[in-house]
């Protein structure tokens, strides 16, 4: 772990979704809704920020009354709660078409997401049922890309086969290094993204829409593409279950998602404090 030398009164809590705020079968518990809570009880903001589109994190926006812009495809989309879209960014569309030949090429398969819409090639394909369940609106399929190609705001690469993701993410981090932002979201799921369309970039966007520090601002995620908020926030918080890699870039590790880890964190580091 880094150490925590920040001075800075946390002022905003960033929190990633899948892996982090909600548990394994996608349950937002009862103990993380009342840390939240806390945390507006003590005039600190709360914002989310995801691997999934805006509209797969409006579930969550009535339990935990986010005011707060909503930071979907990490950083791709921002929305305000009513999902209504503050800015996107699109990637650029001959690193998107050589993103699809580098998924393709590694043995994954791909999605594609513009602002309101996502597509797939094959509706029984790996992980499109429990997407469709987790984000709770239905893919459109669609057997060639290109059409929509210039819309794209995250390409996605998915596979069981996990070395398989990792080969892809490195290949793509090194070919489109500068014209795209490649991190996994899940072990099964890489994420091709703008450039300036990461967790990072989030943090920085969160800090000057609210006027803070970035020392001013907590985080907590627990896969690789949180690690470019762990080095932007004042305060970073891992998971339990992260890898020995992602909890080495983060000042502390709480305990796992299935264990409550995101309400035990805000307990412990935020919630006990004066």
């Amino acid at each position: 772990m880094k150490p925590y030398t920040s001075q800075k009164k946390i002022r905003l809590v960033l929190a990633d979704v899948d892996g982090t705020l909600v548990t394994k079968e996608k349950v937002l518990t009862e103990r993380a809704v009342r840390a939240v809570q806390g945390l507006r009880e003590k005039g600190i903001l709360f914002a989310i920020t995801s691997g999934r589109p805006p509209a797969g994190m409006k579930m969550l926006v009535d339990p935990l009354k986010i005011e707060t812009p909503l930071a979907g495809f990490n950083g791709g989309t921002f929305a305000n709660p009513d999902l209504s879209v503050i800015l996107a960014r699109t990637i650029e569309k001959s690193a998107g078409r050589r993103a699809i030949e580098l998924i393709e090429k590694h043995g994954l398969v791909a999605w594609l997401y513009t602002a309101d819409a996502w597509y797939i090639p094959d509706p029984q394909g790996p992980h499109v049922a429990r997407e469709t369940w987790t984000v709770k609106f239905s893919p459109r399929v669609l057997a060639d890309f290109e059409p929509v190609l210039d819309q794209a705001v995250k390409i996605v690469g998915v596979s069981d086969e996990l070395d398989r993701v990792a080969a892809c993410e490195a290949d793509c981090q090194k070919v489109l290094a500068g014209t795209v932002s490649a991190q996994r979201s899940q072990p099964y799921y890489l994420d091709i993204t703008h450039p300036e369309a990461n967790k990072g970039a989030v943090a920085e966007y969160l800090a000057r829409h609210f006027q803070l520090d970035l020392d001013e601002i907590a985080v907590l995620g627990d896969m690789p593409n949180d690690v470019p908020m762990f080095k932007k926030s004042g305060m970073s918080i891992a998971m339990g279950q992260a890898s020995q890699e992602v909890q080495d870039q983060a000042n502390f590790v709480s305990a796992a998602n299935e264990d409550d880890g995101f309400a035990k964190a805000l307990e412990t580091h935020l919630l006990s404090t004066p």
